[in-house]
């Protein structure tokens, strides 16, 4: 593979032809995966981007409560629904929406469509519902189990691209189905169903048999305590009963459409050490899962303009340009600047003369017309655009550039250089370790960009350097 704006090979792994899985009509779900603040969800929105201008209905949904998707799409907020996204080019026929996840109302959804309007009351308005669908543990990634299944079920779309949180807690929602149907069928929904299925003496044994269990949940639900917390849960499980089974089946429906062949996952990565070790995590965790991994999205990586100019000959070039102007050995790997290269070095620019050069004190100003040369005209002083001034040089004058400026800035730049090139290498080295346990997996490498993407603009940017494999192997 060749990296993008790079001519290094990458070690023989595999590219990541990201337009042919866009492409592919087969593809119906694409998850994103990864650590937090490695431009995961810059990744989804320019996946969904670009596939809806190559002609596929697309939505994006992110689970991630950041508003920057709703930013960089141009939209004002996002919410439980399909939005559309203007400015998109239509040219091919394809069309974007994207949507955030409302853990709340999804749920509140959820119970509207599975149960007769007088239950479906009795659970919205219950204190226990309304703290579980708040913000009860594992909530949120069960509710974005369900939505996916929701959005696929409906087979409205082409594409569904998924931003996930962040960290390891991206993959929780793997783990959903087991979670909900260990809750749903452990011994504490058990003790609580009980009474309302035993009335009398028994009941209230059995009752007095859950106050134990309650005292696991009462620290999340917080403001509901002693008594009301217990009549409200079991109010809640006995409104709930009829539906328990339907949320177990959703789910593992759910999870069996993550494992079919129509479904990718892509892990994205920056070039750091943290990131990659997750991204690792994600790669073993999915294999083990039986989930269909696309790739690695290995984003803002760091290219050099200049890749043939080592950062040991930059450095030797930096201090040879150091010598010649008198400063001797300056600043090394770091670029700090001694002796004379400091005096000329002020706050507001690179030298104390605005003009930028210095008058050297062995250097003598231009020769300009003499009152005493015959061969100077007798108008010369009556010209009218004489500068008489003796600090201004005329209009015509040619002034002595000043090298030792010049050999400073030079100097400058290939310590910058330098630098640069020791950070390529470093990320370069943290790619190798990885491709080296995980030599199966394919990878697409994106440059940094000099500014975080705000825009559909930055999206295509992104798309395009996602696809450059692709556009190179069209090219050849």
């Amino acid at each position: 593979m060749t990296l993008v704006g790079e001519d290094a090979p990458l070690g023989g792994v595999e590219p990541l032809a990201v337009d042919a899985l866009l492409d592919d009509a087969g593809t119906r779900i694409v998850v994103c995966c990864g650590a937090g603040g490695v431009g995961k969800t810059t990744t989804a929105a320019a996946l969904g981007l670009r596939a809806a201008e190559r002609g596929r209905r697309v939505v994006v949904l992110t689970i991630d409560p950041a508003r920057r998707l709703a930013q960089s799409m141009g939209l004002t907020e996002l919410d439980n629904t399909p939005r559309p996204v203007p400015g998109i080019d239509t040219a091919a026929g394809g069309e974007l929406f994207a949507m955030m996840l409302d853990m709340k109302r999804t749920f509140d959804e959820i119970v509207e469509a599975h149960a007769d309007p007088a239950r479906a009351r009795a659970i919205l308005g219950n204190p226990f519902y309304q703290s579980l669908s708040a913000g009860f543990a594992g909530t949120q990634e069960y509710m974005a189990m369900e939505k996916l299944g929701q959005l696929a079920a409906r087979d409205e779309w082409d594409l569904i691209v998924v931003d996930t949180p962040p960290s390891r807690s991206a993959l929780d929602f793997l783990d959903a189905p087991q979670r909900l149907g260990s809750f749903l069928d452990g011994r504490f929904i058990r003790v609580l169903m009980g009474p309302a299925k035993a009335g009398g003496r028994a009941g209230r044994k059995v009752l007095g048999l859950g106050m134990a269990g309650l005292s696991l949940v009462a620290g999340t639900l917080g403001k509901v305590l002693g008594t009301a917390l217990l009549r409200d849960v079991q109010t809640f499980v006995a409104a709930m009963d009829t539906m328990f089974g339907g949320f177990r089946t959703r789910a593992d429906a759910t999870y069996r459409l993550l494992q079919a062949p129509g479904t990718a996952f892509l892990v994205v990565a920056a070039p750091e050490q943290d990131a990659l070790r997750e991204a690792a995590y994600f790669v073993e965790r999915l294999a083990a899962d039986r989930m269909p991994l696309a790739g690695l999205v290995l984003n803002r990586v760091h290219v050099p303009a200049a890749p043939r100019l080592s950062a040991e000959r930059a450095l030797a070039a930096a201090e040879m340009l150091s010598g010649q102007n008198g400063g001797g050995a300056s600043g090394g790997a770091t670029g700090d600047t001694k002796g004379s290269d400091v005096k000329n070095l002020v706050d507001g620019g690179i030298v104390d003369h605005p003009t930028g050069h210095t008058r050297r004190g062995n250097a003598s100003p231009s020769p300009g017309p003499s009152p005493e040369d015959p061969s100077s005209p007798a108008e010369h002083d009556e010209r009218p655009d004489r500068l008489d001034s003796p600090d201004t040089a005329a209009p015509d004058a040619d002034p002595e550039p000043d090298l030792d400026a010049a050999a400073r800035l030079a100097a400058g730049l290939l310590r910058v250089h330098a630098d640069r090139m020791r950070q390529v290498a470093r990320e370069a080295r943290m790619r190798d370790r990885f491709t080296a346990v995980h030599p199966e997996v394919p990878v697409v490498e994106v440059p940094a960009l000099p500014s975080d993407v705000h825009d559909l603009t930055g999206l295509r940017l992104i798309g395009s350097r996602l696809a450059a494999h692709d556009e190179n192997s069209g090219q050849t």
